[in-house]
């Protein structure tokens, strides 16, 4: 996905909803709608907050291919922007898959802790 028109419909999908429930909820036209989902038009910053109210994201969730900030960002920036990612997916999986996500990062820790433990001197 690289366009705006790609990540409105992954998220509408993600959420299970139409493009044509995307526009009514937003108070579009669903022509307009369609317009930006094919790429033909780009919102106003006005609608586009609409949009990504909508789809439960913000307005960079849905114009920001790589939300990781751009080299020389600082550290927290980036981890911001990754925490803004892990959120924006959990708030779409089901409550099994959301377990399922929640038991893989668990292990992540753990592994980390483990290695954190192993190079530590002693």
């Amino acid at each position: 996905m690289d366009g705006l028109g790609d990540r409105l419909r992954a998220r509408a999908m993600a959420l299970g909803l139409s493009d044509a429930e995307v526009a009514r909820r937003s108070g579009l036209d669903a022509r307009r709608y369609g317009h930006y989902v094919r790429g033909l038009h780009e919102p106003d910053l006005t609608t586009l907050v609409r949009i990504a109210g909508v789809l439960e994201t913000t307005p960079d969730g849905l114009l920001i291919s790589d939300p990781r900030p751009m080299s020389g960002a600082s550290a927290s920036s980036v981890r911001a922007a990754a925490m803004t990612r892990l959120i924006a997916m959990a708030d779409v999986l089901d409550d099994d898959d959301l377990a399922l996500a929640t038991d893989h990062v668990e292990v992540i820790v753990r592994h980390r802790q483990r290695a954190a433990r192993k190079q530590e001197p002693q």
